[in-house]
């Protein structure tokens, strides 16, 4: 029984034991004050009506000032019972009425879909990773009102508990291709567990919030286990990383000397405040700019006019060499590196992984905590200028704020740029709708745990679709040519109809790279294609 139910019994019980009240009351006044008595039901009918104001008065008039109370009393009584009660308790009813309710199972037809077990801000992403490969899924939601929403908002949402064998069943769970568990690790397990019940086969991913407890979900038959503030730590740390070791950043073998590689425009670069145009990266190093962020906001393919700054991601590819030599531009010219250089603020799950990332780059750190504990070289508030300038943040080249509270990110941000307005600042979000204004606090990188993690997922549920994700907006595809075959990539206009960028044609095991207009998209090639994930829907709604 929910809060509405509850509140309308008492109601009800409440009501009908004041009307008694108030007949027994008017039974002996009748006969005790005014010498004119009633029989029991007369009284009732009395209260009826005065309570409802539909024939109130029939005794009157009164002649004791006792009654004349009592009647005056009753009538105050049944007005606020009755019609103020209205607002508190019929208006809901009409408005439970008429809301729209989800159901309790599938509905349709459906198979090799995705069950997604309880919806956080990562099911998003997830949800529109799915979409973007037309896979069908459904979330089980055993809160009401949560599915009431979620399936108010179009999402495909059933009530149902997805601890129970019935809850999955609804599911079709046996006829899904995958099951993600995204809960609590106590609740992820049993929803494992559950999930075996009913079908074996089917392919369990289960998401980990403290990593030491990944062995009970292996134990309880997770198919895969997936720490997403692990992955989010090692994605904040190789931002450091790229620029010093001999790795390029989030990189992506199509062939053997051609990769796609993002690489961070760091402050002090020559490139900052050039635009693409005049800072001659296509002449000087061959690389093909394919996408770029600037201010978390990826654009594909990037103006010649776009301005590079201390903010701005590039996307390209190349050899090998090509990338190894934008890289070289993209550092601050003058890049040696000292203890207190980076500062890592915040030592959680995510910080000790970005420490463990920088340890392993051979990159000197200093890490800034609330709490003591090994690892942690200064015990300070992110948000208190006194302790960031004793972590050193005045003189840090990089700060990376691994921050759980987005609030905090956000003013420690202004008090670190504050501090020292040349230092890059790389920052955790904990919430994808706050990373605009982290960037607007003057952050160069944001990333979304709930992004990152919710890409993950979809990777490990598509592996055997060939996707390549990488960790913010953009996705690197391979794809049939469809419809494009026969045509040149002129004719085609990728670029303008789309936003995505042909990147390579893979053909009889051989990479192209060299793409003019003039190259002819020929039968069982394959396209290397770059975007945003609605460029991608659209490439694929057009040219499939």
């Amino acid at each position: 029984m929910d809060t509405w139910q509850r509140r309308t019994l008492l109601y009800v019980i409440g009501l009908a034991g004041v009307i008694l009240a108030f007949t027994f009351g008017y039974d002996y006044g009748m006969g005790a004050f005014e010498n004119e008595p009633r029989e029991f039901l007369h009284a009732l009918q009395v209260v009826v009506e005065t309570f409802t104001t539909t024939g109130y008065g029939s005794d009157a008039p009164w002649e004791s000032d006792l009654m004349r109370v009592f009647v005056i009393v009753m009538d105050v009584t049944g007005v606020v019972l009755i019609f103020l009660a209205l607002p508190v308790l019929m208006f809901p009813l009409f408005e439970e009425a008429m809301k729209t309710k989800a159901p309790t199972t599938v509905e349709r037809d459906l198979s090799d879909h995705v069950v997604i077990c309880h919806f956080t801000p990562r099911g998003e992403t997830l949800v529109a990773e799915l979409e973007s490969w037309d896979v069908d899924y459904v979330v089980v939601e055993p809160d009401r009102d949560r599915a009431n929403e979620l399936y108010d908002e179009g999402y495909h949402a059933i009530h149902a508990d997805p601890q129970s064998v019935e809850g999955l069943e609804k599911a079709k769970l046996a006829d899904a291709r995958a099951l993600v568990a995204d809960a609590s690790d106590q609740v992820n397990t049993s929803i494992v567990l559950t999930a075996r019940e009913v079908d074996e086969h089917v392919r369990t991913v289960s998401v980990v919030e403290e990593p030491d407890r990944a062995k009970y979900h292996d134990l309880a038959g997770a198919d895969a286990v997936l720490s997403p503030r692990g992955l989010l730590g090692e994605s904040l740390a190789s931002k450091v990383t790229t620029g010093v070791s001999a790795t390029l950043g989030e990189e992506f073998e199509l062939g053997e000397d051609f990769d796609i590689a993002e690489l961070p425009i760091h402050r002090g670069s020559d490139l900052v405040g050039l635009t693409l145009a005049e800072s001659g990266i296509r002449e000087e190093t061959g690389v093909n700019v394919i996408g770029a962020w600037f201010h978390g906001e990826f654009v594909s393919p990037p103006s010649p006019d776009a301005e590079l700054t201390g903010s701005t991601v590039l996307l390209a590819s190349g050899t090998a060499a090509q990338l190894e030599a934008l890289k070289s531009k993209t550092l601050s010219s003058v890049r040696g590196f000292r203890r207190g250089q980076t500062v890592v603020v915040g030592y959680g799950e995510v910080g000790e992984t970005i420490a463990g990332g920088l340890d392993s780059a051979n990159v000197p750190y200093t890490v800034i905590d609330r709490a003591e504990k090994p690892g942690v070289d200064v015990i300070g508030d992110a948000t208190e200028p006194e302790d960031l300038e004793a972590a050193g943040v005045a003189d840090a080249r990089t700060v990376i704020l691994a921050l759980s509270d987005d609030t905090d990110t956000e003013f420690a941000t202004l008090v670190i740029r504050d501090l020292n307005p040349d230092v890059e600042i790389i920052a955790r979000a904990e919430e994808t709708e706050n990373v605009q204004k982290m960037y607007r606090a003057g952050a160069d990188y944001v990333l979304s745990l709930a992004t990152v993690s919710g890409r993950m997922l979809a990777s490990t549920i598509l592996e055997d679709e060939d996707v390549i994700s990488m960790d913010q907006q953009v996705e690197i595809v391979r794809t049939d040519v469809g419809s494009l075959a026969g045509q040149t990539l002129g004719e085609a206009d990728v670029r303008s109809k789309t936003g995505c960028t042909v990147v390579a044609v893979e053909r009889n095991g051989t990479v192209l790279t060299d793409l003019g207009p003039d190259v002819e998209v020929r039968y069982g090639d394959k396209l290397v294609i770059a975007g945003t994930d609605a460029g991608v829907d659209r490439f694929t709604d057009l040219f499939e």
